[in-house]
């Protein structure tokens, strides 16, 4: 099941399924689902853009037990208003940076998994969202991301 919600960045969809958050996306959904679970999911959503979350508290599973995993579980630890490099998390997690770069990239739950907050050395480095990096530079200054030098 899925529902989505407006945000200032667009519309923003999560999927259900087995008690948890497993898929987020940028677009809306032409028939919603309902469980309490969405309903809570887009709640928290629609705080997070309003600035009154700071921390997702649905539960969310990735579905993943491999590297991608550990690099997933590393970027949901990162809080608001930092980032990391893909080189910190690649350090963190004993992949090289290009790994992490590819983990980023099949993030199936953007927003909820933090890859915003994962930056390259010497710049921005991608984002999935429609916008690209547009709006990963948005979510970055609405969490006020501290040295953010953009």
């Amino acid at each position: 099941m899925r529902r989505s919600v407006e945000t200032p960045v667009g519309p923003v969809y999560v999927e259900e399924a087995d008690g948890a958050i497993v898929r987020a996306g940028w677009h809306a959904v032409d028939a919603p689902g309902d469980s309490d679970l969405l309903r809570e999911a887009v709640d928290e959503l629609a705080a997070y853009f309003e600035g009154r979350l700071t921390d997702f508290s649905v539960p969310i599973h990735h579905g993943r037990d491999d590297a991608t995993g550990k690099v997933l579980d590393a970027m949901r630890a990162i809080p608001m208003g930092e980032t990391r490099s893909y080189g910190d998390v690649a350090k963190e997690v004993g992949l090289p940076a290009q790994a992490v770069g590819q983990a980023c990239g099949a993030n199936r739950i953007p927003i909820l998994i933090p890859c915003h907050r994962i930056l390259g050395a010497n710049g921005l480095g991608g984002f999935s969202a429609p916008g690209g990096v547009e709006t990963k530079v948005w979510l970055l200054r609405h969490e006020g991301a501290a040295g953010l030098l953009i």
